[in-house]
This record gives structure tokens, C-alpha cells and sequence, in this order.
């Protein structure tokens, strides 16, 4: 793993304040950053009137790394309060800065929710979860949370990620890796492109994992009018199930991703964005203190309308029960 710098975007001083004070706005006209039509309404008519500068940044990640990291939104540490001890006891912690990534989503695509994560809100706190410590999901720590396409299971996953730092004192590192830049041979892509094996839902799917309906065999690879991309969760793929020739196939991507792959250490106020059709993304081991001080990340999924960078065929699968909402229908 490279810890090469990634692309970076610094945000001028202006169209940061102008964030925060839109933000600030709303979030006294809502009183709570948990989802609401008047929130998001709001939300679409603030992103819509962002200065020129800041949504020249939020175009679209244009190198084959497929990522950028935003810089200059600035994180009181002590105003946002201590690390959450969970998800579910975070609240309205840290509102603020849901609203500023929201303005954030909402100026690349549409924001999207899950009905059975997070109690559906838009922007989700990725915090250690005590009992999680070696899952492979973002409330874990103990593990190497492994490289993955996010939600990789669904059809509806988004196109971007969001992911903003607001606290981060040891450092931990993202991982990131850019089917662009790997070195996948042609009878390797021919191989992944069939649909010979499911993606599973993960562990904080609940009631996905108890879905009756058959898993859809889907490509790990496709071919889209620009370039390679990218369904990849080796987690959650029953890679046992497959033929000799695609696991050894499956595993050539996979050691040539973990060499193309950077370790992104954000700071508090960096976001990073990442392309979820061409990128994969982990977590580097970290130990958890649990004691308010431990690293805090803001999670929000865009989707890109018109996009067409995945198989048409996935327009047919169930999902496994599970129903994606679009902040704003266009």
C-alpha cells in the first residue's frame, strides 16, 4: 500500500464561510438535522445558490485515482462535543456539520438514505461501536475493515461517497484504491465480467440478511463507455462457490488493488470523495479508547442522475428488501 498524497481541492476561505452560514441557517430553522421534507428543501435551494468557486470543487473527481480530498471547512473540537459511543446515541451531535456535507451532496447529485440504516437519515456518524470491534463495517476497529465498494450488495448504492472528518487524533487512515490505476489482464476482465457469484449484504443490514428472495449472481467487473468499473466486496462474496479460474482471477484484482492502494489520513474539516463505481475503500486497524476522543467521521452517498457506468441488468434486481430514498426527486 502507497501512502501517496491524494488529489486535493482546497476550498477558499469564502466559499467555506459561505457553507457554515448556510448551514447555520437552516439548522436554526429546522432545529435538528434529522430528516424532515423542510430540511431538505432547504438543503436543495442553499446548494443551489453556492458561489461559483466552491461548485468548481465539487465537480466530479477527474483523474483515475477517482478520489479528491476538499480542504479548508474548518471543526471546533470542542463545540461538536465528545465522540458518540455509537450511531444510535449520536443524535443531533456534530448537526452542523450534517447540513454542511448535505450542501455538499446535494451540489454533486442527490443525496440518498436507507430505510434500514441509520434510522434513515442522509448523513451517517461512523464512530467505534464497543461489541463491533471486528466486523467489517465502519463501527469496527480490532480488523483491517477490507477494501470494498459501498453497499455493494444493492443496485440503488450511490455513485459518490462523502466521507468529512471531524475527528481524527491518531491518524487512522482511509484506504482507497482505483480500478483505473490496477493492471487487470484481459482474460482476468473477461472472466470478472460474468455474473457468476452474489454480494451479500453486510453485517449492518439486519434485515437484509434475512431476505427470502434468491442473491442475484452479479459482475465484479464492467466495461462502461469510459473505462473499467467496479462491484467489489470480498467480505460479503461466497467466493467458495466460484470455479477455480474465476477465484484465482478474483484474486489477482484483489492483490493488484491492494497495490495500487493509498492510505488517506484525514484532518478534521477534510472530506473525502470518492467515485464508488472506481474506487474501493477500507480502514486501517486502530485501537478504540472509547472515551470520547476516538475518531469521528460524517458518511454521506450521492447519486448521480443519468450516470451510466454500471451493467443495465442491475435494474432488475430485488435488493434484497431494501429501499434506497432520494433526498431530492428530480
Amino acid at each position: 500500500m502507497s501512502t501517496g498524497v491524494a488529489p486535493v481541492r482546497p476550498l477558499d476561505a469564502a466559499s467555506a464561510a459561505e457553507l457554515h452560514r448556510a448551514a447555520a441557517r437552516i439548522l436554526a430553522e429546522c432545529g435538528t438535522s434529522a430528516t424532515s421534507p423542510h430540511l431538505l428543501r432547504r438543503v436543495a435551494e442553499s446548494a443551489a445558490a453556492l458561489p461559483g468557486p466552491a461548485r468548481r470543487h465539487l465537480r466530479p473527481a477527474d483523474t483515475d485515482h477517482g478520489l479528491f480530498v476538499l480542504r479548508g471547512l474548518a471543526v471546533d473540537d470542542a463545540a461538536i462535543g465528545p465522540t458518540p459511543a455509537s450511531w444510535a446515541t449520536a443524535g443531533d451531535r456534530g448537526a452542523l456539520h450534517d447540513v454542511v456535507l448535505l450542501l455538499l451532496a446535494t451540489a454533486m447529485g442527490t443525496p440518498l438514505a436507507w430505510e434500514g440504516q441509520q434510522g434513515g437519515r442522509f448523513v451517517h456518524n461512523i464512530v467505534p461501536a464497543p461489541g463491533h470491534e471486528r466486523e467489517q463495517t465502519g463501527a469496527s476497529s480490532d480488523v483491517l475493515l477490507s477494501p470494498h465498494t459501498e453497499d455493494a450488495f444493492h443496485p440503488g448504492r450511490a455513485h459518490l461517497l462523502l466521507l468529512a472528518c471531524l475527528r481524527n487524533p491518531d491518524g487512522v487512515a482511509t484506504t482507497a484504491a482505483s480500478i483505473r490505476r490496477a493492471r487487470t489482464p484481459d482474460a482476468d476482465v473477461a472472466t470478472l465480467t460474468r455474473p457468476e457469484l452474489p454480494i451479500l449484504p453486510d453485517a449492518a443490514y439486519a434485515r437484509a440478511r434475512g431476505f427470502a428472495g434468491r442473491p442475484p449472481d452479479v459482475p465484479t467487473l464492467w466495461r462502461s463507455e469510459d473505462g473499467l468499473t467496479l462491484r467489489f466486496d470480498p467480505a460479503y462474496t461466497p467466493l467458495e462457490k466460484a470455479g477455480p479460474a474465476y477465484r484465482a482471477a478474483y484474486a489477482r484484482l484483489e492483490a493488484e488493488l491492494a497495490r495500487v492502494s493509498v492510505a488517506v489520513s484525514l484532518n478534521p474539516g477534510e472530506v473525502l470523495v470518492l467515485d464508488n463505481d472506481l474506487v474501493v475503500h477500507g480502514r486501517v486497524p486502530f485501537t478504540a479508547r472509547y472515551d470520547g476522543t476516538d475518531r469521528w467521521l460524517k458518511r454521506a452517498s450521492v447519486r448521480v442522475p443519468g450516470r451510466r457506468t454500471r451493467p443495465p441488468a442491475e435494474a432488475a434486481e430485488h435488493g434484497y428488501g431494501q429501499i434506497a430514498v432520494e433526498a431530492h426527486v428530480r
